[in-house]
């Protein structure tokens, strides 16, 4: 099946994304971003503020391994990981409905040769992305939705927006 091993992981290419959980509440929601991300070979997962890190026995019932493999980092707050990806070099995106959002389907293909890489920032599971954070981003995405709900659990969400990321980078 090609999996790698966790040293052929750690050494492989990875995708040029950060993944922001900014104030994200369930355990097993940070563990099912964690698995995500390793599917994807995500570059990094940044825990802020109320959000959980490893090791952690109910984050890795959903992440599966996925916390050893994928690289963490943990900030008191979401605005000093917006400011260190900024400092970086990375555009940063927002998960978020907000008036003027971008729709998944329309992602840009291209920003500035500048820039790094990509951040997407999901928020907690009642609130959302703090508004201060929103404000701080280069824009918002959101993912159009059909039905009587209009929200997602962020963990869905999250495995959504990094396959869309994936498909843009890898395949164009």
């Amino acid at each position: 099946m090609n999996r790698l091993t966790l040293e052929e992981f750690k050494e492989a290419e990875k995708l040029p994304l950060v993944v922001v959980l900014d104030d994200v509440r369930s355990l097993y929601n940070v563990g099912s971003v964690f698995r995500s991300c390793d599917a994807f070979r995500v570059e990094a997962v940044y825990l802020c503020g109320i959000t959980a890190t490893p090791p952690n026995a109910e984050i890795h019932k959903t992440a599966l391994g996925g916390e050893d493999s994928v690289d963490w980092e943990y900030f008191k707050t979401t605005e000093e990981a917006v400011e260190k990806l900024k400092q970086k070099g990375y555009f940063v995106y927002s998960i978020e409905q907000v008036e003027g959002s971008t729709k998944l389907q329309n992602l840009p293909e291209t920003h500035t040769e500048e820039e790094k890489g990509y951040a997407v920032i999901f928020g907690n599971e009642v609130k959302g992305v703090k508004q201060n954070i929103v404000d701080m981003s280069d824009g918002c995405l959101e993912i159009p939705q059909f039905g009587t709900k209009h929200s997602l659990n962020v963990s869905v969400t999250a495995g959504i927006v990094v396959w869309e990321f994936a498909k843009l980078i890898i395949i164009h």
